[in-house]
């Protein structure tokens, strides 16, 4: 496992500390750790999203668009 220096602000510290003597951690490695890990992942790479060539963005919008009045919504059945 890599070995790591990290410089933190005291209120920091003082938050890990509170956390580990609360319980959600075993002991102050284990917190660094775990809260390292949910950091990383939630900066982790977003999904890209890939658009095939010739294909309008513009377009695809219009066509994900539906008419109101084409939706069936199951409501009042009255017909002229």
């Amino acid at each position: 496992m890599a070995k790591t220096n990290v410089d933190l602000p005291d209120r920091v510290i003082t938050e890990i500390d509170r956390l580990v003597e609360a319980g959600e951690f075993l002991n102050r490695e284990q917190a660094f750790e775990e809260l390292l890990s949910m950091g990383v992942s939630a900066y982790g790479p977003a999904e890209e999203t890939t658009q095939e060539p010739g294909e309008d963005i513009f377009e695809q919008n219009m066509a994900d668009q539906t008419d109101p009045a084409a939706r069936d919504e199951g409501g009042d059945d009255y017909t002229f």
